[in-house]
């Protein structure tokens, strides 16, 4: 498969994880805004509009650095788009081609609301353990992101990692 078509397929899944993602906060706004939460799992996991949202990072961190948010999420959509015309288009690498498209995905979901809203809509709440809440931006990032490092550490050889850095630098296209 051509460069170009891949980067194309690239896109539109990037588009439709985004679409997903903000129509579900729309969802949440309308529905859970000035509602009470809906249980999913009685005692585990309910869906719970954050007040005010979060203006913060994972877990509300870094709380009211609107600006500084945005420049990361420009920075790392950048990254991951010059990875991904980068990447050589094989099988072994197709995973981690998927898997930096969600992490970019979620990315551009949470940068939509900090640009539009100044804070990112977060609504499912894992009480059992009090985690913060969440939304499905977070949830592409974070299992993403995972599933990344789980590659690297135990599908990735080293030649396979050679081979990505020659890729990276421009070598063997």
């Amino acid at each position: 498969m051509k460069k170009s078509v891949l980067l194309t397929i690239d896109l539109i899944m990037a588009v439709l994880l985004i679409f997903l993602d903000q129509i579900t906060k729309i969802w949440a706004v309308n529905r859970l805004k000035d509602g009470e939460p809906i249980i999913l799992i009685n005692g585990v996991l309910k869906l719970y509009y954050l007040p005010n949202g979060n203006t913060g990072a994972a877990f509300g961190i870094l709380s009211g650095h609107r600006s500084f948010f945005l420049i990361i999420a420009i920075v790392v959509v950048t990254v991951i788009a010059f990875a991904l015309t980068r990447i050589p288009n094989t099988k072994k690498f197709k995973l981690l081609r998927i898997l930096l498209v969600f992490v970019a995905a979620g990315g551009v979901g949470n940068m939509i609301d900090r640009f539009r809203l100044s804070y990112v809509i977060d609504f499912i709440y894992f009480y059992l353990i009090n985690f913060p809440i969440f939304n499905v931006a977070d949830c592409y990032v974070t299992v993403a992101t995972i599933s990344i490092a789980l590659l690297v550490i135990f599908k990735y050889k080293d030649d396979d990692l050679k081979v990505l850095e020659q890729s990276f630098r421009g070598k063997n296209e």
